[in-house]
């Protein structure tokens, strides 16, 4: 079976839209500043663009607060460079969540299980949001890091989707040098990018892999 192509789903659905209606409105999950930021320049003028920053799983909650600030830094000056109306939109911090949707896999390499459980807590409550509050469709940047499966991404954003009624928007913003894209944007916004995905596991590793270079 030939692999989906995320990009080409995303460009179809865009080529649809009316662009001399009102825009359709889109809730876009953000893991970060640094990986929104070529998502927001790729979709701004497409859609009508809130950003839901619902991480739990960033450890510690000074990281936490820090990488919210960046992203709120960022949706500032993009809306002022470019004339954009993009909103923001705080999802609470409950780390207890993701803790006990981790528990027993707290030794598990990333990448593996634990995350597409993480995933799905994250894009669960992006789909709920974007249900009560009406927006047309929902995605994520999760799909922009090279990392990260876009087709499980995909996946789980389609079935919750499905499960509070709302569309999900297929995305892997990694393509077309997307995340090429994000680092230079980063850089010329002096974005702060973080070394590890968020959680005190992937931190972890991380940890263990600067031991190992020294």
């Amino acid at each position: 079976m030939n692999a989906v192509n995320y990009q080409k789903e995303l460009e179809k659905i865009i080529d649809t839209l009316d662009k001399n209606s009102i825009k359709k409105k889109l809730l876009l999950h953000s893991c970060c500043a640094p990986c929104s930021s070529y998502c927001l320049m790729y979709l701004a003028n497409i859609f009508d663009i809130t950003v839901f920053f619902y991480n739990p799983n960033i450890f510690p909650q000074e990281e936490f607060v820090k990488r919210a600030g960046e992203e709120i830094r960022l949706i500032d000056m993009l809306n002022a460079e470019y004339g954009y109306a993009i909103r923001y939109v705080e999802g609470k911090y409950d780390p207890e969540t993701f803790f006990d949707r981790s528990r027993g896999r707290e030794r598990e390499k990333e990448g593996g299980e634990r995350c597409f459980l993480c995933y799905e807590q994250r894009l669960t409550m992006s789909a709920e949001y974007g249900k009560e509050h009406e927006f047309d469709y929902f995605t994520t940047t999760l799909t922009i890091s090279p990392l990260k499966s876009a087709a499980k991404l995909n996946e789980i954003g389609s079935r919750v989707g499905k499960e509070f009624g709302i569309d999900f928007l297929p995305s892997d913003f990694k393509k077309k040098n997307g995340y090429k894209q994000s680092v230079e944007l980063s850089a010329k916004y002096d974005l702060y990018r973080q070394n590890y995905c968020g959680c005190v596991f992937s931190k972890r590793e991380s940890l263990e892999r600067e031991e190992l270079k020294k």
